[in-house]
């Protein structure tokens, strides 16, 4: 099969923003003297979103406060927002496997469950300008990932169906979300999960560093 657009995750597919992610995760959690975590246990907690983010970290009494999450995720966001590039930077390779993409005429998304301004501040500010024709983030009127709506979304924008789209992620949530809408699951091993929940979740196909992608898959010129 011959793919015609490719669409990426962010956080653990394009970006390694974990200790990013944790830093401003754990100082949130400080600032109201409740338990912090190691920044590996981040690999799990995020990936839903960051409503679901923050009934992961809180003590469960608090998460189960709706008025009290919400302060909370508001507070989370303005300290994110002031850290998310402190750290955070592509992927080995990443810009490579880009920049052939385009060369070829690909068309790029980055679909990603993380809250929109934060996701536009990092794609804009580490990726050349254009590079991805939309960037879809946690908004309202789109339910996030494994729903397919938002992939769906820019696939019709696009003008290509599930079976002409690359779908690229690190999760679970990923893969299901290629599976649902009905693209071609490229999971990657150098995110945040192993191996082996990408395949319980159905990846077409594995890549170990991302210019091996052009080894695997065919793309069709434009």
């Amino acid at each position: 099969m011959n793919y015609k657009a490719a669409v990426f995750d962010l956080d653990g597919t394009l970006v390694n923003s974990l200790d990013d992610l944790a830093d401003s995760a754990n100082a949130t959690l400080r600032a109201h003297s409740f338990p912090v975590h190691e920044v590996e246990a981040y690999r799990y907690f995020v990936g839903d979103g960051t409503r679901k983010l923050m009934e992961r970290i809180l003590p469960q009494e608090n998460a189960a406060d709706t008025i009290f999450v919400e302060q909370f995720m508001s507070e989370y966001k303005d300290c994110y927002a002031r850290n998310l590039l402190q750290k955070t930077k592509p992927y080995d390779g990443i810009m490579e496997m880009l920049e052939e993409l385009r060369r070829r005429g690909i068309p790029m998304a980055v679909c990603t469950n993380k809250h929109q301004s934060a996701a536009e501040m990092i794609v804009k500010t580490l990726f050349p300008h254009g590079i991805f024709q939309e960037i879809i983030g946690d908004q309202e009127g789109l339910p996030r990932k494994p729903d397919p709506q938002k992939v769906l979304h820019i696939m019709r924008n696009f003008g290509v169906t599930g079976e002409q789209t690359a779908y690229f992620g690190d999760t679970d949530v990923d893969m299901d979300t290629a599976r649902n809408a009905r693209a071609f699951a490229v999971g990657v091993l150098w995110g945040f999960r192993p191996e082996e929940e990408l395949v319980a979740h159905g990846a077409d196909i594995l890549l170990t560093h991302p210019m091996e992608l052009f080894e695997k898959v065919t793309f069709a010129e434009r």
